[in-house]
């Protein structure tokens, strides 16, 4: 009897973008596809840490390269995208919050969110989806959303208003994009330990909350996202799109 040949995990050869990859969930997912093989381009809005990130995976040995980009600023991300050749892979990680009571939230707040979450996503897809396209060979976009997206969170209505949104989107472009063999997926993760995070975590009370939710009964940390977004930009998922894959321990579950 044949075996089946195992799909591999390996992304030898391709191109892959991660915005937000200066740091946090990003950079984890950028020296995930670095090391399966991938030349990464990490994008982020700092340069100084930019630098910092990507001398940290080419001293490692493995292929990258920096790209300052800011995704909230829809005209230059597309100026940018003008200069780079079409990428296999894009990591969306670049998301930004600004946690209040909904009853306490601005204007200049909730645009700041949407612009970066909803907006900057929406037009980063579409600027890798076209070149996906004009290659020819398909590809997969990943975006990092949140378990947010499928529940709700205390002083969190503008940030999960714009997650779910972000589901909503995914699913579209999956139907969209799909002849093209253009996947297209979220990673949805849990509270995970990172600089952003920090403040949040410095409160007891809020700390016991999310430990309470969490059934697995620990803080995510980055490692824990770099099998995902590994699994999701290579062929070992390519039937899979239009949907997510929760990173929360049992969170959503109930």
């Amino acid at each position: 009897m044949k075996l089946p040949n195992t799909p591999s995990f390996r992304l030898d050869n391709k191109r892959a973008l991660v915005t937000g990859a200066s740091s946090g969930i990003g950079f984890g997912c950028a020296v995930a596809l670095a090391e399966a093989g991938a030349h990464v381009v990490m994008a982020a809005r700092t340069q100084q840490t930019l630098e910092e990130a990507v001398s940290a995976v080419t001293d490692a040995g493995y292929s990258a390269e920096a790209l300052l980009m800011d995704i909230s600023d829809t005209e230059a991300m597309t100026r940018a995208f003008k200069t780079q050749s079409a990428f296999d892979v894009l990591v969306n990680s670049a998301g930004t919050a600004a946690h209040a009571p909904a009853l306490e939230t601005s204007v200049a707040d909730y645009q700041l969110v949407m612009d970066t979450n909803v907006r900057g996503a929406y037009f980063a897809s579409v600027g890798v989806a076209h070149g996906m396209v004009k290659q020819g060979t398909g590809g997969s976009i990943i975006h990092v959303s949140s378990q947010m997206g499928h529940v709700g969170g205390i002083d969190r209505t503008v940030y999960c208003a714009s997650k779910h949104a972000l589901e909503g989107m995914i699913k579209s472009m999956a139907i969209e994009w799909g002849p093209d063999n253009i996947r297209v997926n979220s990673i949805c993760p849990t509270f995970i330990k990172t600089p952003l995070t920090e403040v949040t975590f410095s409160n007891p009370e809020r700390l016991d909350w999310i430990k309470s939710k969490i059934k697995l009964d620990r803080i995510g940390e980055v490692e824990d996202i770099m099998g995902a977004v590994l699994y999701l930009a290579s062929d070992a998922s390519a039937l899979v799109t239009g949907t997510s894959l929760k990173i929360d321990g049992g969170w959503t579950a109930g």
